[in-house]
């Protein structure tokens, strides 16, 4: 399913987003990621293969992403979707040098060989934008 252009953006633009996967029993697990656009896909990263993320993507590949948009947290957008396809070593690093670009202006600092880039192919997703300022206080 391809994204509506308000929703690629706020993944195209170096805004955080919180994954959600399925524990073993079904539990879900959220965190934090950086996210990127890489063609049609959503791309995430893991530096560790055993972190709770891979192992909970290599059993079971759906996953929900939400993002909020960095300069205006009252634009967001959710996705449903799973992984359908990843990439190891040089290749997903290079991904993800262009990625850790955008968040702090260097390439990613993490490197590490047993790395994976995750392609996710989105199955659902809305753009939600509500008429508040943001003016915390």
């Amino acid at each position: 399913m391809p994204l509506a252009p308000e929703v690629r953006q706020l993944f195209e633009r170096p805004n955080y987003a919180h994954l959600a996967t399925l524990m073993p029993d079904g539990s879900p697990h959220s965190v934090a990621v950086w996210v990127g656009i890489e063609d049609a896909h959503i791309v995430i990263f893991t530096g560790l293969p055993d972190s709770r993320k891979a192992r909970n993507l290599a059993t079971d590949p759906r996953l929900a992403i939400s993002v909020v948009d960095y300069e205006n947290p009252y634009r967001t957008a959710q996705v449903r979707g799973r992984v359908v396809g990843t990439r190891h070593g040089d290749e997903a690093l290079a991904v993800m040098d262009r990625i850790a670009v955008s968040y702090t202006g260097a390439p990613f600092p993490w490197r590490t060989p047993d790395g994976t880039l995750y392609l996710i192919e989105p199955e659902w997703s809305r753009y939600a934008e509500l008429p508040f300022d943001h003016r915390p206080g």
